[in-house]
């Protein structure tokens, strides 16, 4: 079969590409080689924003685009995509208030805002939100962005690709790549052995191995990306209340502090510049104690190393855009399309918050190539699995299902709607009680859920299930995984052979 569309690269703009793409009507495969959104795409803040900060940098039009897409995301993800309320409290030797009050003036502007609440100045001297900082903070500002499971974004994105014709193949590593006059032909490694593909437009969407990609396409590669690694922690939730922090940092940097799955903290980001060679990185004792740092000229109870349950780190790949300092790079793609022989277009840069419109781009690029990418945009209105949500909205359709479900757990139907949406009955099905629905794994995580996660979600280990298609890894232990990773070795070896 000769597709359309052949995408090497299963993060979030390899997987919206693909949604976009398989949603006007073109042939799509995507190979990636290893997870869906096993790198950078999983390792992000997991935050849906305008980035405040870049208003420093007079970088309106990203804002302005990003704010945007805030609005769409939590429209067609509502399951994923949560508002928050940020605290911005104000020190002495940061920022001076009123250039926090400019920028958050420009940020409650920029865009339509037609579901959050505007910014406001907060008296943390009275507010709950100030209890657990330092006296010597007495005010400051709140204002709005979102939350987001990023990795559960880019699998949901490759299900709706899917589900709309889209070939996606993860574990399928691209090892050699045929350019000709008019199409391409791609040899891939896979875990049953290698297999070839046929394509007319090839876009590499690889992120961190983006010039590693171009370079096994074309044997020649440009510059243009810059690797940033960027590191966060998880640390035990100390304060009650739902609101997130932003801490201006000594070197101009900005650190969150979020809830995160509901007993815990995520406390991030770092950047740091990793040359142009992508590499497995880890968290370093440097940058646990950067945010640790950071984070406690704030809290009057200091956090200690101690306190981290979990870290992590991926790299970002950036355009290069000659900024001096990592933090200053520019967070706005680049697409280069190479019209030489076959088509071949290379995505450089971008942010979780702007995939959706990055991939309405990319289709407008190939729209002169491929005339079903000139097909009128789509995404903006159309719900992202599970997101189809009735008009009485999510609170509404959780509460349907513990009705219908009387004897399963509330808060197991809770964490099945965050996660799923209205998918989430695919999982209870006709299930009475919690028993039904076959082994308990820890953390209300059952057989019947990693059933529905290795049949649409091509979760293969159990990695995959507890850091990527959950968070539950932050909760369960090493036995749990061991019965998981059994339970799914033993299903796939029932599995028809076609099947594979």
């Amino acid at each position: 079969m000769a597709y359309d569309l052949i995408i090497i690269g299963g993060g979030i703009n390899g997987t919206g590409i693909a949604r976009d793409a398989a949603g006007r009507g073109l042939k799509v495969l995507l190979l990636e080689k290893g997870d869906l959104g096993g790198a950078t795409s999983s390792a992000s803040t997991k935050l849906v924003h305008g980035g405040l900060r870049y208003l420093e940098h007079y970088k309106f039009g990203l804002v302005r685009g990003a704010l945007g897409e805030r609005e769409v995301l939590m429209r067609i993800a509502p399951h994923l995509v949560r508002p928050l309320r940020f605290v911005l409290p104000h020190r002495r030797g940061m920022r001076p208030k009123w250039m926090l009050r400019a920028g958050l003036f420009l940020y409650d502007t920029l865009a339509p805002r037609k579901v959050l609440p505007a910014s406001r100045r907060i008296d943390l001297k009275t507010s709950a939100e100030g209890a657990p900082l330092v006296d010597e903070i007495h005010s400051g500002f709140v204002y709005s962005d979102c939350a987001v499971d990023d990795s559960r974004l880019v699998v949901l994105n490759a299900r709706d690709a899917a589900d709309r014709g889209a070939d996606i193949r993860p574990r399928t590593e691209a090892t050699n790549i045929r350019r000709g006059a008019n199409s391409w032909v791609v040899e891939a490694k896979t875990g049953q052995g290698p297999v070839t593909f046929e394509g007319a437009v090839l876009v590499n969407a690889a992120g961190a191995f983006v010039d590693e990609v171009l370079d096994l396409a074309t044997g020649a590669h440009a510059p243009l990306v810059r690797l940033v690694k960027g590191s966060h922690i998880v640390v035990r939730r100390r304060f009650g209340h739902d609101a997130c922090y932003t801490f201006q940092n000594a070197d101009g940097r900005i650190v969150f502090v979020i809830p995160y799955e509901g007993r815990f903290s995520l406390i991030g980001t770092t950047d740091i510049d990793m040359g142009r060679q992508p590499v497995a990185p880890s968290v370093t004792s440097d940058e646990i104690a950067y945010m640790l740092d950071a984070v406690n000229a704030y809290f009057a109870e200091p956090l200690t190393e101690g306190d981290v349950v979990h870290a992590y780190t991926g790299v970002r790949a950036l355009y290069d855009d000659g900024a001096g300092s990592a933090k200053d790079v520019t967070r706005e793609y680049e697409l280069r399309l190479d019209t030489e022989a076959a088509p071949l277009l290379s995505v450089y840069g971008g942010k979780i918050t702007t995939f959706r419109r990055l991939a309405e781009d990319v289709m407008a690029r190939l729209g002169p190539l491929l005339p079903a990418a000139a097909r009128p945009d789509w995404t903006a209105i159309a719900p992202l699995p599970g997101g189809d949500v009735p008009r009485q909205g999510l609170a509404a359709f959780a509460e349907g299902l513990k009705t219908k479900h009387r004897r399963i757990d509330d808060a197991l139907i809770a964490r099945l709607v965050r996660a799923y949406g209205t998918r989430s009955g695919h999982i209870l099905a006709d299930a009475e009680t919690s028993a039904d629905l076959g082994e308990d794994f820890g953390g209300g995580l059952s057989v019947a859920e990693v059933d529905y996660l290795m049949d649409q979600e091509w979760a293969e280990t159990a990695e995959d299930v507890l850091w990527r298609r959950s968070k539950l890894g932050l909760v369960l232990d090493a036995s749990a995984a061991e019965r998981i990773d059994a339970h799914m070795a033993a299903r796939r070896s029932r599995r028809p052979a076609a099947a594979e």
